[in-house]
């Protein structure tokens, strides 16, 4: 994997339900997305960060799985001037696999929420799925 050097913000948000444990959850977000700053704040969690290298276990599930396709759909479908999301099936996370969803709901205890930001996010779309 050859991460370009453009810069890029990375954000990961997910809800925390009464009947999750927050530090599981906080392991989850630190096992899919390192190199992250992570915030704890009521019923949320948030992570940041502005290495491409913290995305490299999406990256590389990306390319493995060869799901390239559905990951451009969402990309371009979510895309809003220099900003793009995706959701990730929280529960699937639990068991370090990385699964994307196309709907929020598909995700029962709620989804991880995937927010990339750049001046040239075309040039991070096409990394993430060529």
């Amino acid at each position: 994997m050859k991460i370009p050097n453009i810069n890029c913000k990375i954000e990961m948000v997910c809800s925390v339900n009464p009947s999750e444990d927050l530090n599981k959850i906080k392991k989850v977000i630190s096992n899919i997305f390192p190199y992250s700053t992570i915030k704890t704040e009521n019923f949320s969690i948030s992570a940041q960060s502005n290495e491409l290298k913290s995305f490299e276990k999406i990256y590389e599930t990306i390319h493995t799985k060869q799901s390239q396709k559905t990951y451009r759909r969402n990309l371009e479908k979510n895309l809003e001037n220099d900003t793009t999301w995706f959701y990730l099936n929280k529960q699937t996370a639990f068991v370090e696999k990385i699964v994307i969803c196309e709907e929020a709901n598909e995700s029962p205890l709620g989804p991880i929420k995937v927010i990339l930001t750049s001046s040239n996010i075309d040039g991070i779309i096409d990394w993430i799925v060529s």
